[in-house]
């Protein structure tokens, strides 16, 4: 026969859920009365709201930048640019090309139906960094549409 814990019962008043604190004790300066009331919220000083402003968008709405999302997330939204604007431009630079023909060959292939196809293809080299920190990023536009 496998041991149990004795049937212990909880006394009366006793909650088993996440509790918003203690109540509150009386102090010797307080009366019992006062303690029970419970204290009002004070009112915090209303923090006006800053108007934050925003860099501007300098790509076209139909560009899309692969970086380090999963594919299927580019590839989601180069599907929703191309039923609104009917033509998509992914971009990548550095590690991220392989991704980026990764979304074009989604788009195309499984998601279009042959819906889409692959317009054009741009690949580039960019100068990045300045002074001895110049380097060389590779990068790749790939354009799809009706």
């Amino acid at each position: 026969m496998p041991n149990r814990k004795p049937n212990t019962r909880r006394p009366e008043g006793h909650r088993s859920g996440p509790r918003s604190g203690p109540a509150p004790r009386p102090t010797p300066q307080q009366p019992q009365s006062e303690v029970q009331q419970q204290p009002q919220m004070q009112q915090q000083p209303q923090m006006q709201q800053q108007s934050v402003e925003r860099p501007q968008r300098t790509s076209p709405p139909n560009h899309i930048f692969v970086g380090k999302k999963p594919v299927m997330s580019y590839a989601m939204s180069a599907l929703i640019q191309l039923t609104q604007a009917g033509e998509v431009v992914v971009k990548a630079r550095g590690m991220a090309i392989s991704r980026a023909v990764d979304v074009a060959e989604i788009v195309t292939k499984r998601l279009g139906n042959g819906q889409f196809s692959v317009k054009d293809i741009k690949i580039d080299t960019e100068i990045v960094g300045e002074g001895s920190e110049q380097r060389n990023v590779s990068s790749i536009e790939i354009v799809v549409g009706k």
